[in-house]
């Protein structure tokens, strides 16, 4: 915290949020060492549905596509 690469993300993901239940992690924290292990270089990281979808920046193609699959896959 501050992390304005999250929240320019979170900005770009703002039209798709009743498509989606964002959680955030604070890798920081020691209950999260893991997460911060594996991205401490990488934030913001997205995973969708357990799966990891994209870092650094967010790939509105990619993303709606994933998610598109996903409700698809849930109808």
């Amino acid at each position: 915290k501050p992390c304005p690469l999250c929240d320019e993300a979170k900005e770009v993901l703002e039209p798709y949020k009743k498509r989606f239940i964002l959680q955030e992690v604070d890798i920081s924290l020691p209950e999260n060492s893991a997460w911060y292990d594996k991205y401490k270089y990488d934030i913001p990281v997205f995973h969708l549905n357990g799966k990891f979808l994209m870092k650094h920046r967010v790939d509105i193609p990619k993303f709606e596509d994933r998610l598109r699959k996903l409700e698809l896959q849930s109808e």
